[in-house]
């Protein structure tokens, strides 16, 4: 196992672990009975909602280039 792999089951950990402390944005009634829905709506992100949202962005990026080297540049 290189440090490349340990390095992506660390990130896919944090990742999920970010993505389940972020708060729905949508009731999920709403998308089962075809309601309006307020997804788009102008509702400016703040404090640790900001923040989780852009560690999520990061993590996710981290995580794709780092599955790209794996695939592509790691030969075991």
């Amino acid at each position: 196992m290189h440090f490349t792999d340990v390095l992506l089951i660390i990130v896919s950990c944090l990742l999920i672990t970010i993505i389940v402390l972020q708060q729905s944005k949508e009731d999920a009634t709403q998308a089962f009975t075809g309601e309006k829905s307020e997804l788009f709506a102008n509702k400016k992100e703040r404090g640790a909602e900001l923040w989780i949202n852009r560690i999520t962005a990061v993590l996710s990026i981290i995580f794709f280039v780092l599955a790209l080297i794996i695939a592509f540049f790691i030969h075991t």
